[in-house]
């Protein structure tokens, strides 16, 4: 069974792969569009080979270990926060790109378009579609199990490259099909226009991951977290005999960070550390989704002005 480091080094090895087979046979046929896929995937295989570095300092930081010496002190929270961080550059470089891809296309289509080489567009494109749905399914299928961000995002990616990469291939087979033919003209148009419309279809997907994570790193608490860490506190109140709460939480990446306090009345008599300790128990069992990557604060005060 692959783990996640497992899947995105795949994903780095077919994405160079897939990327140099298109930047050389995009050269040979003169295809604009061709070379641009495989530049974008270079890109994203850059951001792949971030995505698995930081996934492995979560990993090891979790399970207690000291990533790369100086590292974990000087990162002593984990390294949950870089998470968000990736994806949010990820995927603001998938819509950059595109955007720049568009422009360009639109401006090689009123310079009245280039000619290419379409047996080598079609063989780039057709080989490429297989490899592109062939790893989309396998990280697809792994991820069921995994639940993890950074394969989900790049599944998604697969399955952009090879849309844009199978309307390509389309677009090659009808500028091939026309050569010759009453509707040679258009054939020069072929390229950037399909490279034009794929670009409008692209730029709005990884808006949805990009919105998720600046919400991780603005730190925005999730309303149902939020919700149940206020009913857990009320009902630990309501049993104890303290006074009120304050609850702060956030989800960065996949981390869960909760700290709650817990305002006391003065003057009660002093209760031994086991059973404050037995309180927080307590609490962190009512929360849930205790592990590696649940960070729960939880402390006693007198003086609101220490909750606040």
């Amino acid at each position: 069974m692959l783990n996640e480091q497992s899947l995105l080094r795949i994903s780095i090895c077919a994405t160079v792969v897939v990327a140099s087979f298109g930047i050389v046979l995009g050269l040979l046929s003169g295809s604009f569009s061709i070379v641009f896929d495989g530049v974008y995937s270079l890109g994203d295989a850059g951001m792949t080979a971030l995505a698995l570095w930081i996934s492995s300092l979560i990993v090891r930081s979790a399970q207690r270990e000291k990533p790369y010496g100086k590292l974990h002190g000087r990162f002593t929270m984990g390294f949950w926060h870089l998470e968000p961080i990736v994806l949010l550059l990820n995927g603001t470089l998938l819509m950059a790109v595109a955007v720049y891809a568009l422009i360009n296309a639109i401006a090689n289509i009123l310079e009245g378009g280039n000619e290419l080489r379409f047996d080598y567009a079609i063989v780039y494109a057709a080989i490429t579609v297989v490899i592109c749905l062939t790893m989309a399914w396998l990280e697809g299928r792994a991820n069921r199990r995994l639940q993890s961000d950074f394969i989900a995002l790049d599944v998604r990616a697969w399955i952009m490259s090879g849309g844009i990469t199978l309307a390509l291939l389309i677009a090659f087979v009808t500028g091939y099909a026309v050569k010759g033919t009453p509707l040679d003209r258009i054939a020069p148009y072929v390229d950037p226009a399909a490279l034009a419309l794929i670009c409008v279809v692209i730029i709005p997907l990884p808006i949805g991951t990009v919105r998720q994570a600046l919400s991780d790193i603005l730190l925005i608490a999730p309303t149902e977290l939020k919700a149940r860490v206020d009913q857990v506190a009320a009902e630990t109140i309501e049993r104890h005999g303290f006074l009120s709460h304050r609850a702060y939480v956030a989800r960065v990446g996949r981390a869960v960070q909760i700290e709650i306090y817990f305002i006391v009345p003065t003057g009660q008599p002093p209760k031994l550390i086991e059973e404050w300790d037995q309180i927080r128990d307590e609490v962190g069992r009512a929360i849930g989704e205790e592990g590696h990557d649940r960070w729960l604060t939880i402390a006693f005060t007198g003086n609101v002005a220490w909750a606040e």
